[in-house]
């Protein structure tokens, strides 16, 4: 990526996971980025649930979870004391456009600020995948064009050498005979 989205040395795009073939962030990441706690974040969302369908907000399983590899959700720790190991409530995560209804919901100054920061960042992974992709299908293309080309030589090559070989022993075979 050639722009790197950060917040106070915080990079965004390191905060964006792939869940059910979806961009999302954590409900966790976003409270801090927005500078205020996850709890606020899920009591607006649980108040304007119908501003946020399943395809803005939903909450992750287990299994999901246990695939981002989030060690900061799997321990939980208030003020330095540890409460527990477990997560006592699965967290939320938010598409590209829950982020964006987040702000129209928060309604604070850096929440604004800060969600169009996030869905720049967005944008730009989407750009970058994409462009990604692009690339992987021309080297695709020429790999499959030049595969061709490799067995035709290859072919060629086997033949040259067959040939050889067969010339090699004739003319040992003819010298065998002028010697006879």
């Amino acid at each position: 990526m050639n722009e790197v989205i950060e917040k106070e040395n915080i990079k965004i795009e390191n905060m964006i996971y792939e869940i059910r073939g979806v961009q999302v962030m954590f409900d966790s990441d976003l409270a801090k980025l927005y500078e205020t706690e996850t709890k606020r974040i899920n009591e607006s969302v649980r108040r304007n649930t119908k501003r946020f369908p399943f395809n803005f907000c939903f909450q992750v399983t287990y299994e999901e979870l246990e695939k981002c590899t989030r060690s900061q959700i799997a321990t939980l720790y208030k003020n330095g004391h540890q409460r527990g190991n477990n997560i006592k409530y699965l967290p939320y995560v938010f598409t590209e456009q829950g982020v964006a209804m987040l702000s129209s919901v928060l309604h604070t100054k850096t929440a604004i600020n800060t969600s169009i920061q996030i869905i720049n960042a967005f944008v730009e992974m989407r750009r970058y995948i994409s462009t990604s992709l692009m690339e992987q299908k021309y080297i695709n293309d020429l790999v499959f064009k030049n595969s061709k080309r490799i067995d035709l030589i290859e072919d060629t090559l086997s033949n040259f050498k067959e040939k050889i070989i067969i010339y090699f022993l004739r003319d040992k075979y003819m010298m065998l005979i002028q010697l006879c």
